[in-house]
């Protein structure tokens, strides 16, 4: 199981999101999501890295992306962005038996849900998923796939309240994972940070997390 510090910066507190991804980029701890979990079946490894911290509020991550496909038809929160190319943080409580996903594509769109299981889910609220801060590097207009060499990154902030968290009484660590994806792409690809094996691609599996130290 990996283990990752997510350092607290006081510099985030008030900062701008745009001004998060800077402070991420200097102080945060730095994680890869290079996991090729079903390499007969997708072995494309776009080079996928993040970097994490928190502020009083919330956790914040910078994800980095170096790739041959760039994809982002959605532009709707709630819409399937793991079919475009897309970053996501899975996470739980250490004491909690659900779990919750937090999937982006490049340009921010949001897809967030409550899990008990993989098939018992609540979706998030509009009023929940405005509170989740974004700044893609490429802007937020929807496109369709282009074929090339890209490179972006994507910033967000989450709230503790999101995560059932009192932001001011913090677990120690709460357990989670990060994955890299492209579902409806020409370089169809998934990647974790802490490795899965299951027989096929499935994320949902939170007995495959990682652990993130709050404190």
């Amino acid at each position: 199981m990996k283990t990752i510090n997510v350092p607290y910066i006081d510099r985030l507190d008030d900062a701008s999101i745009e001004s998060v991804a800077d402070i991420l980029t200097e102080e945060g701890d730095a994680g890869s999501i290079d996991s090729i979990n079903w390499p007969e079946q997708y072995s494309y490894k776009p080079i996928t890295s993040f970097r994490i911290a928190r502020s009083t509020s919330a956790i914040c991550i910078k994800y980095t992306v170096y790739g041959n496909v760039l994809c982002a038809v959605y532009s709707k929160d709630q819409q399937p962005v793991w079919k475009d190319s897309c970053v996501e943080f899975f996470c739980k409580r250490a004491d909690q038996n659900g779990y919750m996903n937090f999937e982006f594509n490049c340009i921010g769109t949001c897809y967030s849900a409550k899990h008990i299981t993989r098939h018992e889910s609540e979706l998030r609220t509009p009023e929940e998923l405005q509170q989740i801060l974004r700044y893609p590097s490429i802007g937020t207009k929807a496109f369709q796939e282009m074929e090339g060499m890209f490179e972006w990154e994507l910033t967000v902030a989450i709230p503790f309240t999101l995560l059932g968290i009192d932001p001011e009484n913090l677990p120690e660590k709460i357990l989670g994972n990060f994955y890299k994806c492209a579902d409806d792409t020409a370089f169809q690809h998934y990647l974790s940070w802490n490795p899965i094996t299951t027989p096929a691609p499935d994320f949902h599996r939170p007995e495959f997390f990682g652990e993130l130290i709050l404190r």
